[in-house]
């Protein structure tokens, strides 16, 4: 592999004889818009890949790595335009094919994977149905029974290592977990035996465990049938563990494009020092036992949770969600719940924000019951207990400007004149580190992790001293991931705030968090300072999660 001229050629990269190329790249630029002032999403960029070869494309969003993907399989958007470069597959060039040229090489030759399974499922066709449609689009001249058919799809089943694929024929999507869904995207995918699989953010939304056998069937893919693997992804614990190359994107520029090993023993480009430096495994931000001083002068927990439960359902189809579940979260401190999906953290979160009734326990803010608490009483609750969602995407009105959405909650409470109202806005977008030339635009003009600094001022409008963080970082890229992190610590710090963290992500929750809960199938196994949970872990389970958690090879690095 190359680099692109832009940047120079890396130390440690070698460009492959072409004989033994299956994908090549050569001075691909792509730019989005038909004006001058057209943006350059990819500048001159090489690549080589080679068959059964895994290549991770890294870097933060707006990078151009997902552009790189989606040109090489022809899903470019009508607003890019490529004014210079070649993709030459398998000897074909790709950028002079017809659409309809090009339907007969996508899916048949390269399978792409995308990113959200939820989306990219037919909610109301059977995973069977959803298979075999790639055999009725793409026909190969024979003529399957039906019984054939349903042979092959549960063969592919089988093959990306999901459980009775026969009972899994007549299911839904929504009837499967996350990790299946995604597995079923990647046996469709590979349904007509691509020689190349483009994987785009495949594994952000999974937890860890699901994580990892996810990422081993790529890795058998690639060993077992000579399938190459574009991996797209912000993660590069993840990458380290799964590619051979990583080549590493930002700016629309390749800064580095060399074997994993190479990588880690000595980064050439200072933008992948950082990335290493963000990825690699961290230590809580202060030990549990030297957490904040407001927890000495206040021991009331700021949350506490007291035998909760929740079940959803009746009768044969009750399902336990949250079974008796305890914990406390001290003044001053990070308490993070952690595992697998389905493991009952967000129905404890909403039970806590009383979004959702527990069918037992109580829940205690700063001392005083709010289990029951109803119409005003709930409202006045939610002056110091706020939710920061998920995905700002959908938490933030698109509508409004920044001032409005920051505003609102103050509004809504009838707080303060006009005038004061966008003094406190202007102070919320100070202690959020955002300019104020921001205040009048609107969310889509923000970056990812602008408008999550938008939703947690908009949780402080109101003086929220205890924060609830429902995977509050889980769409933003490693950079902007410690950008908000180091926020959250900052305003913990000089705000004395109080975080309840939900999340799938070890690496953040090893961080952030003072204390960390970890859940299964409804219940609290383990519970303690995150440091000796992280060290010395007691349960099965705990020791299964920080197995999976992705990052081997960083540290293995890091222990040197």
């Amino acid at each position: 592999m190359t680099a692109t001229p832009a940047s120079g050629t890396p130390s440690g990269a070698s460009a492959l004889p072409a004989a033994s190329a299956l994908l090549e790249v050569k001075g691909l630029t792509i730019r989005y818009g038909r004006s001058d002032d057209a943006v350059v999403a990819a500048d001159a960029l090489d690549l080589t890949l080679k068959p059964g070869e895994i290549v991770a494309l890294v870097g933060e969003s707006g990078s151009g790595k997902s552009t790189l993907a989606k040109a090489i399989i022809g899903l470019l958007p009508e607003s890019a335009q490529i004014p210079s470069g070649a993709i030459r597959f398998e000897g074909k060039d790709l950028l002079a094919l017809s659409e309809r040229q090009y339907e007969q090489v996508r899916g048949r030759s390269i399978g792409m994977v995308p990113q959200d399974p939820g989306a990219s499922l037919d909610p109301v066709k059977t995973i069977e149905s959803q298979v075999a449609e790639t055999f009725r689009l793409h026909p190969d001249g024979r003529r399957r029974s039906r019984a054939e058919l349903r042979e092959e799809v549960v063969r592919l089943l089988e093959l990306v290592g999901i459980d009775r694929p026969r009972e899994r024929l007549k299911q839904y999507p929504h009837e499967l977990s996350g990790g299946l869904k995604q597995r079923v995207l990647i046996a469709i995918a590979f349904s007509l035996g691509p020689r190349l699989l483009i994987a785009d953010e495949p594994t952000s939304a999974l937890d860890v465990t699901v994580q990892r056998t996810v990422l081993e069937v790529f890795g058998r893919l690639a060993r077992d049938h000579g399938t190459a693997v574009v991996f797209v992804t912000h993660d590069l614990a993840v990458a380290t563990d799964l590619a051979d190359r990583i080549v590493v994107m930002q700016s629309g520029r390749i800064r580095e494009d060399r074997p994993v090993a190479d990588i880690l023993a000595a980064p050439d480009h200072p933008y992948t020092v950082e990335l290493l430096a963000e990825a690699a495994p961290a230590v809580p931000a202060a030990p549990a036992q030297d957490a904040a001083p407001v927890a000495e002068n206040a021991p009331v927990p700021a949350i506490e949770a007291v035998g909760l439960t929740k079940a959803f359902g009746r009768g044969a189809a009750e399902h336990l969600a949250v079974d008796g579940v305890s914990f406390a979260v001290r003044p001053g401190t990070t308490f993070a719940l952690v595992g697998e999906s389905g493991s009952g953290k967000s129905t404890t979160a909403r039970m806590v924000m009383r979004l959702l009734d527990a069918d037992a326990g109580q829940v205690r803010i700063a001392g005083e019951d709010v289990t029951a608490v109803r119409g005003a009483a709930k409202r006045e609750l939610w002056r110091s207990l706020q939710l920061v969602y998920q995905n700002p995407d959908s938490a933030l009105d698109p509508r409004l400007d920044i001032t409005d959405i920051v505003a609102e909650p103050l509004v809504n409470y009838r707080i303060g004149s006009r005038a004061a109202r966008r003094a406190r806005v202007a102070e919320l977008l100070e202690q959020v580190n955002l300019p104020s030339r921001l205040a009048g635009l609107r969310p889509r003009e923000l970056s990812g992790g602008q408008r999550q600094r938008v939703a947690i001022a908009r949780a402080l409008a109101l003086g929220a001293r205890t924060l609830v963080l429902d995977e509050a970082l889980s769409a933003l890229d490693v950079l902007t991931q410690a950008q908000v992190l180091e926020l959250l610590e900052d305003l913990q710090s000089r705000l004395g705030l109080s975080y309840l963290f939900i999340s799938h992500d070890l690496h953040v929750v090893e961080r952030i968090s003072h204390d960390v809960g970890v859940m299964r199938r409804g219940k609290l196994v383990e519970t303690g300072p995150t440091d000796r949970v992280f060290a010395n872990p007691q349960s099965e389970y705990t020791s299964l999660l920080l197995e999976s958690n992705p990052g081997h090879r960083l540290r293995e690095l890091a222990a040197r």
